[in-house]
């Protein structure tokens, strides 16, 4: 079979560096230091040093994969709580809580209704969003799509109003054996997706009316800071 010439999509490590947002939004979020615990995560599961899945045969494979890890590191960030507990309480825009809700409906199956957020994050200058923006049209070979949320991930200002940094420990968003699944999902080459009874709270949340893109569309409830207390029990 013969491939039609494709821009090339990038791998683990240019998905992570590209996405420089990530650190831009939340003040005390590594992402090399993100990218080093999934290495570690996945060592401690493997008999000896793990390796990185090999790159995907497509363009559109390897997009869809990066984006599975970015909204994974999306949800795992020190930050992710509190900018999505801000985007609940708060009738301001809270892009930052905006990027969040859309990592989480990716991961609980949502696609129309994750681009969705990313679209109203994006819009509002958060480039993290703009940049998974990028990868999912990517993934679905939409390749203008793709390239003008490349040039905005590049290009997009910052928001006039920064939130404010958050000091001292806060809340992890999702349990800790959840987040660990996912990561190591993700570094075996496979696809991540919360476990039923977190999926449930999410898709148990309010939606508006149909809207004519994107269908049913979730809105954030309270209910999503107090995913913690949905954690399955151990086997």
């Amino acid at each position: 079979m013969t491939r039609t010439h494709q821009e090339p999509a990038p791998g683990i490590d240019a998905a992570l560096h590209a996405a420089q947002a990530l650190t831009r939004a939340y003040d005390d979020y590594d992402t090399d230091r993100a990218l080093r615990r999934v290495t570690a995560l996945a060592d401690s599961r493997a008999a000896g040093p793990a390796r990185p899945p090999s790159p995907y045969p497509t363009a559109h494979e390897q997009a869809a994969h990066d984006l599975d890890l970015a909204v994974t590191l999306i949800v795992d960030s020190p930050q992710a709580h509190v900018s999505l507990a801000r985007l609940v309480d708060h009738e301001r825009i809270e892009p930052e809580g905006a990027l969040v809700f859309a990592a989480l409906l990716r991961l609980a199956g949502y696609g129309d209704q994750a681009q969705f957020w990313f679209e109203f994050a994006a819009g509002a200058g958060n480039r993290t969003a703009a940049f998974c923006l990028y990868l999912l049209h990517q993934g679905r070979a939409e390749h203008r799509a793709a390239a003008y949320w490349r040039t905005q991930a590049h290009t997009a200002a910052a928001p006039a109003e920064p939130p404010a940094p958050v000091r001292g420990r806060q809340p992890a968003l999702l349990p800790e054996g959840v987040r660990r699944e996912l990561i190591s999902r993700c570094w075996e080459g496979r696809r991540p997706t919360l476990p039923p009874r977190v999926a449930a709270v999410i898709h148990g949340l309010p939606v508006d009316c149909a809207d004519e893109d994107f269908g049913e569309v979730p809105r954030p409830d309270h209910a999503l800071t107090r995913l913690p207390e949905h954690e399955p029990p151990a086997d």
